[in-house]
């Protein structure tokens, strides 16, 4: 039988055979996170990608500004993106003078812990927890937006936040995935869940005031478990799907081996079974809690020791490396070995804050008068690490310090501003005042950075005052004054100038 003759195989057809106009078309249904991904397919893709007409549109939903035409073509090379990315980046490094401001009056002592996420603003003073829902203050749909937690005995000292969908074993059946569940340690010896405003879980096994928890939950989806830190010297986990109203049979293993207090601790990022842990006598260990199986182990999951010279201050874990604020200087172990790697920072006397961006090799301390930005690159083969940058300006000890990809915040209880730079270079941005007034006395005692968004508190001898600002709809940029010298503020205006 004569072979059949094969007609030859169609081409298939490729997204990028279609008109460009068709592609952008459809592009500009996607969201912000599609198109990028979009833009890392083909040099073709991400040409219309970036097209000025996807980016107008995102300018428009995200801020409710319409983009000028004439601006883009003016981003920097990047049209109508870079004039996106241009105010992404001001909004985060606040450098505008209106944000939306909210005053909130409290008790006039202490501020002992400040969390700010999404629509919630915590804090602790003492041993309750008050709870702000800023979206129905906002909204005016409820007079009750004002929340007060108060089964604790004693000083709370410290609040975690873990995404509820971490949290299964506990919250089986919800589907509020997003929604986050408190976690508060006291010295009242106990360690509470909660959600939605009542104590849902209360463990209890310390034999003295609970320190710290970790940062993390540990462990594998299923299996996750929680980690505390104690006057007692022990590091105790607890399992989050144990039954029962008081947490019994939660204690899932604790770990002897500190002498002194355990008042640090951090999930390793190479390895979610790790923590980090370090003592008031500057002693560090490293646990491996996927090894912990009775309720009474006592050094056999210790994997690795370390000392830093010093009180230890603040401790940061990025992939397998850990830096340690400690004494004068930060100190970068590598967690496989637990050998030093470098002094990554000294900041004499003494350091008062510290906090980092790994992922740019990136860190910062706080003294006493000034701030100190330090490029962990630059100090790898020096014996004496010298700063990139020196932030000045301050009254005091900068006892404050929040550090993200775009801007450094700093504050301390001396100084009535907090003042705001740029990550990259120590450029002072913005200088923003605490409270209503800058009267002596009316220092930032906390503060909690999300974002576009800030919370300062401050207590004077009668009241407390939370301030809470939102720059994600600013629009008038700060200017320098042209009488200031480089270092010194920016405009530093208060809220009630902000009208004239």
């Amino acid at each position: 039988m004569a072979e059949q003759s094969r007609s030859p195989a169609t081409p298939a057809t490729t997204i990028t055979d279609l008109n460009e106009d068709c592609i952008a078309h459809c592009a500009g249904h996607l969201s912000l996170g599609d198109v990028c991904n979009m833009a890392m397919t083909s040099s073709a893709l991400k040409r219309l990608a970036y097209s000025d007409f996807i980016w107008q549109r995102f300018f428009r939903e995200h801020w409710h500004l319409e983009l000028p035409w004439h601006s883009s073509g003016n981003g920097g090379g990047g049209g109508a993106r870079g004039v996106y990315m241009v105010r992404h980046a001001a909004l985060r490094q606040f450098k505008f003078v209106d944000p939306f401001v909210l005053d909130f009056d409290a008790h006039a002592k202490p501020f002992d812990q400040l969390l700010l996420h999404k629509n919630h603003l915590f804090y602790s003073q003492g041993s309750r927890v008050e709870v702000i829902d800023l979206d129905g203050c906002l909204k005016r749909t409820t007079t009750d937006f004002f929340h007060s937690l108060c089964y604790h005995k004693a000083r709370i000292t410290c609040m975690r936040l873990f995404p509820l969908n971490e949290m299964t074993s506990v919250f089986r059946g919800d589907t509020q995935g997003e929604q986050n569940v408190l976690v508060t340690s006291s010295c009242d010896h106990s360690i509470r869940l909660w959600w939605k405003g009542s104590s849902l879980r209360c463990f209890r096994g310390h034999n003295g005031p609970v320190l710290s928890l970790s940062n993390k939950l540990l462990g594998e989806d299923g299996s996750k478990v929680l980690a505390s830190g104690g006057e007692d010297g022990t590091v105790r986990l607890w399992s989050l799907g144990s039954s029962g109203k008081r947490g019994q049979r939660a204690l899932k293993a604790t770990f002897y081996g500190h002498e002194k207090p355990v008042n640090l601790m951090s999930v390793a990022g190479h390895k979610t079974s790790l923590l980090v842990t370090i003592s008031r006598d500057s002693k560090v260990r490293v646990w491996d809690t996927g090894t912990a199986t009775s309720s009474a182990v006592r050094t056999s999951c210790c994997v690795g020791m370390a000392s830093v010279p010093g009180t230890p201050l603040n401790m940061k874990c990025h992939e397998s490396l850990l830096y340690v604020a400690a004494g004068s200087s930060v100190a970068a172990f590598d967690l496989r070995t637990m050998q030093k790697v470098i002094t990554a920072a000294v900041h004499q006397p003494k350091l008062c804050s510290f906090d980092a961006v790994p992922s740019k090799y990136l860190i910062c301390t706080g003294g006493n008068g000034r701030a100190m930005l330090w490029d962990v690159r630059r100090n790898q083969e020096s014996l004496k690490p010298e700063p990139i940058a020196e932030l000045d300006g301050h009254c005091g000890q900068v006892t404050l310090l929040h550090m993200d990809p775009y801007k450094i915040v700093t504050g301390g209880p001396d100084n009535a501003y907090v003042n705001v730079w740029e990550v990259d270079t120590g450029v002072q941005t913005n200088s923003l005042l605490c409270s209503s007034t800058d009267d002596a006395g009316s220092g930032c005692d906390a503060m909690t950075v999300d974002g576009c968004r800030i919370t300062t508190a401050s207590y004077y001898e009668d009241l407390g005052v939370l301030r809470f600002r939102d720059f994600n709809h600013a629009t008038n940029p700060v200017t320098k004054l042209e009488n200031e010298p480089s270092s010194k503020f920016w405009i530093s205006m208060s809220d009630d100038d902000r009208d004239d």
